[in-house]
């Protein structure tokens, strides 16, 4: 994982950018790849062109020795900025043997050959929907003057868009490479690409004519027509009747872990002791003896697994995370850390979170901690849970979903905005320590299956003896083998109350001394763009227009109400909830066992 800023003018047409302006945009592109080098400390790149300068900071996780970056074809023709990983790399590299000269070891080097197969049909989502991993990547094809962007599916990987005053188009790994340089800045859709067309009429934002934003990651399970007959592996009583279901869940995580372990320098696990990074652990402990690259004939690098977990003295996930480190074996290591730390940290987080979403900057600060002690260690890539709530339900409030059709709509949504909450705090919270995050849940293959499930499988259906079944049930049952008992059925108790509720409640006390009611009742005069709805976020948004006080920055923030991390239309499923805008799973009385 890495970080790239591309900048590009080819509104200019045939005619090259100006020698003396070049040297400018050269400078100035430079200039901003450094506000983003906590993304790759190992090496730094750049690319000038005609029309085009690519700079990358590169952080080496596959390849380190030859896989710097910006990479270029062997014909020298084609110029990669690429973000992430290509899991499944050597597969696509097969396709190409005796048809094109690899330079590289890197993963992300098959984008280039793949790219050389569809630019002349065009179909950029065929070409896409061929990559396995997380990615974002900018390329520019030197031989015909055009540039094709693309972000993954999910939107793991961030990036970031936008437009100078002179219509130049950027892209950039994060927000504040953008800031101040751009009069319009905004996310790039996930799941969507990009490609410049000289013979396509310009567009309105001032970019060369463009065809895209195209959205190339389309699924059927996306309606719930096409999921709600799925084979069921429960009766209405919730007695298994097809344990090929449960199996089906069991192979495909356990094939997406195995194939994100590839790596060319130490590895970890971060264990907060909840089900989803206990599986993770698990299965990864499973595999790491062996190094996945040579199909299990070599022994792992570095064959000893170590897990981190992070917490206030004596927090939820501190215990349990050490039960279930005990139980699978790996070398555990235990972060505390304390209020006032989290507190100082604050305006270091919200600078490299780019949020002042509540939920996200209460859970990134934690891991934003934790990050730091994994990057002392030489650890330099972990795998993680997040995506599991999202594909099976997991957060309280699915116990309050009225039937499979909301239960099933909720997770689409939920699944479609992954990239502004959970995918942000994870990816930016240890890039800004240069420690890359993989997320096996989100394997596009996995996500299939996943959301391919009947939902009344995953749903909290009444049992015979009258209580609910739990959240992720079906996830528990496929891997109860491989854990202790306590932790495969351990509650859903969200990352930020699982470090320590005195967290959250010291912020909200905190918030609420430190901004003044007047203050608050002027909101909207001070925030005209989303105004803050409480006085925790009002704090956040505070420290956050400070570092990045373009209307074009706070329009990138997602601001919504929720309630456990719900959307705002699963308000809906309780009266109670409208009058509520409290992202912690606490707030769903009846369900959390120490709810408000």
């Amino acid at each position: 994982m890495c970080g790239f800023v591309g900048a590009f003018d080819l509104n200019s047409g045939s005619q090259p950018i100006a020698e003396g302006l070049k040297e400018e945009l050269r400078a100035q592109v430079l200039e901003m790849s450094k506000r983003i080098r906590h993304r790759g400390p190992d090496w730094s790149g750049v690319y000038t062109g005609n029309n085009a300068i690519l700079s990358h900071e590169r952080l080496s996780i596959v390849d380190p020795l030859s896989g710097k970056q910006p990479l270029v074809s062997d014909d020298e023709k084609i110029i990669l900025a690429a973000n992430g990983e290509i899991y499944n790399h050597k597969d696509i590299r097969s396709q190409f043997d005796g048809t094109y000269k690899f330079r590289t070891g890197s993963d992300c080097e098959v984008i280039i050959p793949l790219y050389k197969k569809y630019r002349q049909s065009g179909d950029f989502t065929k070409m896409i929907e061929e990559l396995s991993g997380i990615f974002a990547f900018a390329l520019y094809d030197s031989e015909n003057d055009v540039y094709l962007i693309a972000r993954d599916e999910i939107g793991v990987i961030p990036l970031y868009q936008g437009w100078d005053k002179a219509g130049r188009y950027y892209v950039a790994s994060e927000l504040k490479a953008l800031e101040g340089d751009c009069q319009t800045i905004e996310e790039f859709p996930n799941g969507h690409y990009l490609y410049s067309n000289p013979s396509t009429p310009s567009t309105s934002s001032g970019t060369a004519g463009t065809t895209g934003p195209v959205r190339w990651y389309k699924r059927e399970w996306e309606t719930y027509d096409a999921v709600k007959n799925a084979p069921k592996a429960t009766d209405e009583k919730g007695e298994v009747i097809n344990p090929s279901v449960i199996e089906k869940v069991r192979n495909g995580l356990e094939a997406a872990v195995k194939a994100q372990l590839m790596s060319d320098v130490p590895y970890g696990v971060l264990l907060s002791g909840g089900l989803d990074s206990s599986i993770i652990a698990a299965v990864t402990q499973k595999y790491s003896k062996k190094r996945v690259e040579t199909d299990s004939k070599e022994a792992a690098w570095w064959p000893q697994l170590h897990s981190f977990a992070v917490g206030l003295e004596g927090s939820p996930d501190l215990v349990a995370a050490k039960k279930a480190a005990d139980y699978i074996g790996t070398v555990h290591h235990e972060v505390h850390f304390t209020i006032q730390e989290a507190l100082d940290a604050l305006p270091d987080v919200i600078y490299h979170i780019e949020t002042y979403d509540i939920t996200t900057v209460r859970a990134s600060t934690p891991m934003y901690l934790l990050a730091r002690v994994i990057k002392s260690m030489g650890i330099k890539m972990v795998l993680s849970g997040e995506g599991s709530d999202e594909l099976f339900g997991g957060y309280l409030y699915f116990h309050k979903a009225p039937n499979a059709q909301e239960f099933h709509e909720e997770l689409v949504r939920k699944m479609s905005k992954l990239h502004l909450y959970d995918c942000l705090r994870a990816n930016k919270s240890l890039m800004a320590w240069g420690v890359e995050g993989r997320v096996p849940f989100l394997d596009k293959d996995f996500v299939d299956i996943a959301m391919s499930l009947n939902p009344s499988d995953k749903m909290n259906i009444k049992l015979p003896d009258g209580k609910q079944r739990m959240e992720k049930w079906i996830l528990r049952k496929a891997f109860e083998d491989l854990l202790p008992e306590s932790i495969a059925w351990r509650q859903k108790e969200q990352f930020s109350d699982g470090v320590g509720y005195n967290w959250i409640d010291t912020l909200k006390k905190m918030t609420e001394e430190k901004v003044s009611d007047a203050e608050f009742a002027r909101r909207e005069n001070r925030f005209p763009v989303n105004p803050p709805k409480t006085k925790e976020e009002y704090f956040y948004r505070e420290i956050y227009s400070r570092l990045f006080p373009s209307d074009s920055a706070a329009r990138c923030v997602p601001h919504e109400a929720g309630v456990a991390c719900s959307t705002a239309k699963a308000l809906e499923w309780d009266e109670a909830w409208k009058k509520m805008d409290e992202p912690s799973g606490r707030a769903i009385a009846g369900v959390h066992d120490n709810a408000y």
